[in-house]
């Protein structure tokens, strides 16, 4: 996103949230990716960035963020959180043990969309198999997911956090099997300025899938949970490849 500036979220998070600095991996820098690294950065996490182009392309963020750029090898090394955030189509080009050294415990979250006409071309398991988006992504990177910012209009991160109570707070879709992993990533949200809605396990995610009543929606926890049941499980035609 040109123009980037890191976000005021400071007064946002809770002060635990502040002293308790996360090892976080983000794999992929591009507006998702990079404005996760301002907000995480801004929070007091130690941040290691990378993308497919290689650490050498990312000293500007890094100057900017204070986050030490990486190869995706070294960004998830001795991650507590890694963030994957690349086009769905790209996934499988990630190595199968990209998460040998990575920390115990974990947390793996996905942002990523299916877009069979734009970028990805058509995934036959997706379609015809019937799997998530995010359960397609956890067969590939062996390891669970936690599926949320798939929605999120990136500009979205660093321009409306807002404090825990504030009327204008928009929510957050967070869906995943391990709860103790979904409360990790809920708590980050939080931190980062912005509500959630447990959206259920990953075989639910569907309801946050491009097309849906969620989809991109900037609304509080009432407006996004009843999104959420409203989604229908047939996928709209412009996202079928």
């Amino acid at each position: 996103m040109s123009g980037a500036r890191r976000p005021n979220v400071e007064d946002t998070a809770p002060r635990n949230e502040r002293t308790v600095p996360m090892r976080i991996g983000i794999i992929g820098a591009g507006n998702i990716g990079g404005n996760l690294t301002r907000g995480l950065t801004a929070l007091g996490h130690d941040v290691k960035v990378a993308n497919s182009r290689g650490p050498q392309t990312l000293t500007d963020l890094a100057a900017e963020t204070g986050a030490t750029p990486a190869t995706t090898a070294e960004a998830a090394r001795g991650a507590e959180v890694v963030v994957v955030t690349i086009p769905l189509k790209n996934i499988p080009d990630l190595p199968t043990d990209l998460f040998a050294e990575a920390t115990e415990g974990l947390v793996l979250l996905d942002t990523n969309n299916y877009y069979p006409r734009e970028r990805d071309g058509r995934i036959a398991a997706i379609e015809d198999d019937g799997l998530t988006e995010s359960r397609w992504v956890e067969h590939h990177l062996r390891h669970p997911v936690i599926k949320a910012f798939n929605g999120t209009y990136a500009s979205d991160l660093l321009d409306r956090p807002r404090p825990a109570g504030d009327p204008e707070r928009i929510a957050v879709p967070v869906a995943g099997d391990d709860e103790a992993a979904k409360k990790v990533v809920r708590d980050l949200v939080d931190a980062l300025g912005f509500d959630t809605v447990d959206a259920g396990g990953i075989d639910d995610s569907w309801r946050q899938q491009p097309g849906t009543p969620v989809y991109g929606l900037r609304g509080g926890v009432e407006a996004v949970t009843e999104a959420l049941a409203q989604a229908s499980s047939d996928r709209p035609a412009d996202f079928r490849g």
